[in-house]
């Protein structure tokens, strides 16, 4: 092993009951789908496990080497509103904690490894089709600059999963910052503990936000700052998603990252046609979680992470505890009833620049809505519209508004706001911020249809390569900018479990 790869397991050694140690179910048959050399390379995965057969046998859960010490994490989660106290890493194990020599550090997980002590009635697998999906698409947010965790490696198992019909199996290798949730915290506070609380909180702070440390004095307020921080983060997240036309799908409190990072793509997809009540997860009949609703649904999230920290964001010493406690819950409401006000700086900001204007332009905001409305009116594709801005010639973007007389008229008064950026400038801002591809839905579910029915990797690794590169409009990949066709529209997706 390297001598420059070290490991640990801290969170692990917090408190027993925020984990359990439970090792993978070795499967029959592994064989690699995909690993991430670029990835493993960055965080010092020793070469011993670079595509080779002791890696297999490792991302398989097969052999484990002696530096990974295997435990699932517990978490509660409210899942569409109503609150689950026991939930926790079914399906998936945590291998270490990767610690760079830069100091950064991270966690290696198997997804679909086998069962846990929290999978309940679950088999704790994962079919291939989840992890072909969430491999390509946490790569794709990656590179289009979106806070996520990333996938290392995929492997098949050999072995069939059973869910509505037989499935070959699959493991995800994915490496996140961390994999703290809301969910988490709700778990602790539900520990009915004020010092596993405040451990749990000051770990947080030390890993992911050591420079409230440096601002505060140990004492409630540093909790104060860590759910300011939280909560800017979300909102960041959150107008970040938004500004790509990205739906999460499943935005329950357990798949909330407490560090801003897009965690665990179930039912995720990117909106093609303009729809603000666009929805595509099977499970979301009422579009709780539909494109317009994410950031009040992220809001409604932090505030039950604010609940979580209640308990010590009180002085134990306060010579009038009720009144101190009446102080907490004001403050913390204000804190989040705040996300508003910050996302919305964040939204305006990338919006902005996706037409070519600063956020305080003074007709920034306006043109933004009146090109939605009229996307949401004429149903055009969302990724393209705001792609071919950029471009020097008007015959793809007329084609793609058909000329329609609103689009004309918002592309005029568009033209006069952006007059003193010069032309050739102008197109190189818009092509930096806004994407050639994405993931989109037809493209992943034609791939996952290739792998399982001819056990081609030919689109899957075409596909890794063309999203590596999503602000590049590369001739070679052209065939995978187009919306889908009528006949190959993807309008459900699934969770992986």
């Amino acid at each position: 092993m390297s001598a420059s790869f070290t490991t640990e397991l801290s969170y692990c050694q917090l408190a027993n009951e925020f984990s359990t140690s439970c090792s993978p179910s070795p499967v029959s048959a592994p064989q690699w789908l995909a690993f991430n050399q670029s990835l493993a390379a960055e965080l010092g995965l020793p070469e011993a496990f670079w595509g080779t057969e002791a890696g297999l046998q490792l991302f398989a859960g097969n052999q484990l080497p002696d530096w990974a010490q295997p435990h699932a994490l517990a978490y509660s989660g409210h899942q569409f509103g109503h609150f689950n106290p026991h939930l926790g890493d079914g399906r998936a194990i945590l291998l270490t904690e990767i610690v760079t020599p830069e100091g950064q550090r991270f966690d290696l997980q198997l997804k679909g490894s086998g069962r846990t002590p929290y999978s309940r009635r679950g088999d704790g697998r994962s079919a291939i089709g989840p992890v072909i999906r969430e491999y390509l698409v946490s790569e794709a947010m990656h590179h289009l600059g979106v806070p996520t965790t990333r996938a290392l490696a995929a492997v098949a198992t050999g072995d069939w999963v059973q869910r509505e019909q037989a499935q070959p199996g699959a493991i995800l290798a994915r490496v996140a910052r961390s994999h703290l949730r809301v969910g988490t915290a709700q778990y602790v506070l539900n520990l009915n503990s004020a010092a596993k609380l405040k451990s749990f909180a000051d770990y947080l702070i030390e890993r992911h936000y050591p420079e409230i440390i440096l601002q505060h004095a140990p004492g409630f307020a540093r909790y104060d700052a860590l759910l300011s921080a939280v909560i800017d983060k979300q909102a960041q997240l959150i107008a970040r998603w938004m500004s790509l036309g990205f739906i999460h799908g499943v935005m329950n409190t357990d798949n909330m990252s407490l560090v801003g990072d897009t965690i665990d793509y179930g039912p995720c997809a990117f909106m093609e046609a303009y729809n603000e009540h666009q929805v595509f997860s099977f499970i979301d009949k009422q579009g709780r979680y539909a494109y317009a609703n994410q950031p009040a649904m992220a809001q409604w999230n932090l505030a039950r992470f604010a609940e979580t920290l209640l308990p010590i964001m009180t002085a134990n010493d306060a010579p009038e505890p009720e009144a101190a406690i009446a102080a907490t819950i004001e403050r913390a409401t204000e804190l989040v009833m705040g996300f508003s006000d910050k996302y919305q700086q964040y939204y305006q900001a990338y919006f902005s620049a996706k037409i070519g204007l600063s956020a305080d332009h003074p007709e920034a905001s306006k043109l933004v809505q009146q090109l939605l409305a009229i996307m949401q009116q004429q149903h055009i594709d969302f990724t393209l519209a705001f792609r071919y801005l950029g471009d020097a010639e008007p015959k793809r973007r007329n084609h793609l508004f058909s000329d329609s007389a609103s689009w004309l008229t918002w592309h005029q008064q568009w033209l006069h706001a952006t007059a003193s950026t010069p032309t050739h400038q102008l197109q190189r801002q818009l092509n930096e911020v806004n994407p050639a591809l994405i993931p989109r839905n037809h493209l992943i579910e034609d791939c996952i249809n290739e792998v399982i029915k001819t056990g081609s990797l030919a689109q899957f690794v075409r596909l890794q390569q063309a999203f590596a590169q999503p602000y590049q409009e590369r001739a070679e990949y052209a065939d995978l900018m187009p919306p889908a066709t009528a006949s190959q529209q993807v309008t459900t997706t699934f969770c992986g479990t």
